[in-house]
């Protein structure tokens, strides 16, 4: 039996399709599925149109057929692929929002002028290892690199950089420039 593309329902998709096979923006499988089905329309079967994209006629008929049942969502990948998230995105948000609180071990000042910390024994700063932990004894069942990996995506700073500048000292003088500003600039590699 020979397999055809359904002509388009109207202009409008089959300017789409026309559009799409010619994109070269677009992604590069959705750009393979819309030649496939021009190519169909324009008279070729599936050996033919296998040979001129170079895949297999199996691919064609699968996406001539998905074409054929759904329309043009039919040459959208189809969501769901790979492996499921562990943890939900309600548990995420709890991660990246611990990162914004204070660590139960840095030191603060009492209105009477002493320091004092929750928990001495726990991290004064966070890092990934004590956002993990953290964040399993709120239950969530989430690793090092796993936390690591979220709060990349979100562009989130897990530890502040330099924090012996801190001082709520009055006198404190941070650090200011090099010693000397004669010292010669190291020069530049040629690569």
């Amino acid at each position: 039996m020979v397999l055809w593309a359904r002509p388009g329902c109207d202009e409008d998709g089959r300017a789409v399709v026309r559009r799409l096979s010619r994109a070269r923006k677009a992604p590069r499988d959705a750009v393979m599925r819309a030649r496939m089905i021009e190519l169909s329309w324009s008279g070729l079967r599936v050996p033919a149109i296998a040979v001129e994209l170079d895949c297999s006629q199996k691919t064609v008929r699968c996406w001539l057929h998905r074409f054929n049942r759904l329309g043009l969502q039919g040459l959208e990948d189809l969501g769901g692929q790979g492996r499921k998230r562990r943890i939900t995105e309600e548990e995420r948000s709890r991660i990246i929002a611990l990162v914004k609180t204070v660590p139960p071990g840095r030191l603060r000042w009492e209105p009477v002028g002493e320091l004092w910390a929750f928990d001495e024994s726990a991290p004064s700063e966070w890092t990934l290892d004590s956002l993990a932990a953290a964040a399993r004894a709120e239950g969530i069942a989430v690793g090092r690199s796993q936390v690591r990996r979220i709060l990349l995506a979100e562009g989130v700073r897990w530890r502040r950089t330099r924090s012996w500048t801190r001082s709520k000292d009055p006198d404190f003088v941070p650090k200011g420039q090099g010693s000397s500003a004669f010292t010669p600039t190291r020069p530049s590699a040629r690569r």
